[in-house]
């Protein structure tokens, strides 16, 4: 099981570093980023809706008002304002920037799960103590990855740079800095969803619905803002284009399929052990960037991974031997007369 759960957690990993260049490219075009993200969820809810009907039709969820208002402040803090915020984070500051903020949600979703008891610090405990010490060198790492770039690193020529007819052009501080402000608000966002999704699996375990439920409503969500923000109708038209691409493919591919994953996740591991994957999210995209987007790879991104890849072994070594203490101590138990 651990194995299945930290596999789905690297596929949505791999989707979202998808979505991280395909953002950066569209951004350059010109594209409506608001309008972007309307056709996002629109297309995850034509998507999910039909998948869910089929998946979970002879289980019949029960969906009560509780159940709705859940999946509205999912579909809020894990969707559209989520998404808005990060792509927006993504032009202004490019994509490797921009996701190192975003790898603060670890930390972030640990702090928040404790407050609200849906983890259990035991700082005591050894396990505990991993926990905590694995929290912090993920996010140290992705500190190192944002704050200290050091010598460039050479990969392989791939020849290949997806933006060569954009102008080349550096980011200001001050962009920078406004970036770097709404790529935190993403990872506030993003902890809150799993916090909110974590409760609601509770008593909803239909991963199908659940995740059609917050893509209708994000999309509702999106849809209303972008017609808030963008009145040209012009900026609206799909063609055969990158924006069509990256709309498809985030929609179906990067909200639908992945927030079936995560949910699933979330019900068996906790909100904890799905955000400790998110620093792997960084290490994608830096080297990705870099083979398709002319993005230089350097030593500060190097130093950086291999903080997190340590740091996210230490926290999935001590939720792995809390899972079995709990199993054993369950199994003791039920051996009780």
């Amino acid at each position: 099981m651990d194995l299945k759960a930290a596999c789905m957690m690297i596929v949505v990993q791999v989707a979202y570093a998808g979505v991280s260049i395909l953002y950066k490219m569209v951004a350059n075009e010109g594209t409506s980023l608001s309008v972007l993200m309307a056709y996002r969820f629109l297309f995850a809810s034509a998507f999910m809706l039909p998948l869910a009907f089929f998946m979970d039709r002879k289980s019949k969820p029960k969906i009560t008002g509780k159940v709705l208002f859940q999946a509205f402040l999912c579909g809020l803090f894990g969707a559209s304002l989520q998404q808005n915020l990060f792509v927006e984070a993504v032009a202004l500051a490019g994509a490797t920037y921009a996701t190192a903020m975003y790898n603060l949600i670890p930390g972030v979703t640990f702090v928040l799960a404790v407050c609200f008891g849906v983890e259990k610090m035991k700082i005591r405990t050894v396990t505990g103590k991993a926990k905590i010490i694995g929290t912090v060198m993920g996010i140290v790492g992705a500190m190192v990855m944002t704050f200290y770039k050091g010598v460039g690193i050479p990969l392989w020529p791939t020849h290949l740079n997806l933006m060569r007819h954009v102008a080349p052009h550096s980011e200001s501080p001050e962009t920078q800095i406004c970036g770097s402000c709404l790529a935190l608000g993403t990872c506030l966002s993003y902890s809150l969803w799993l916090i909110i999704q974590a409760m609601m699996s509770e008593n909803f375990p239909w991963n199908y619905t659940s995740a059609a439920l917050m893509s209708v409503i994000s999309s509702i969500q999106s849809v209303a803002f972008a017609l808030f923000v963008e009145r040209d109708w012009n900026r609206w038209k799909l063609g055969w284009d990158i924006q069509l691409l990256t709309a498809a493919y985030t929609g179906i591919v990067a909200s639908g399929i992945a927030w079936v994953l995560i949910t699933w996740c979330v019900r068996l591991k906790g909100p904890l052990y799905t955000s400790i994957f998110s620093p792997l999210f960084l290490i994608l995209v830096a080297v990705a960037s870099s083979l398709v987007l002319d993005e230089r790879l350097h030593l500060g991104s190097i130093i950086g991974s291999i903080l997190i890849v340590l740091g996210l072994y230490t926290v999935l070594w001590g939720k792995g031997k809390e899972e079995l203490k709990k199993t054993s101590d369950q199994n003791e138990a039920e051996d009780l007369p």
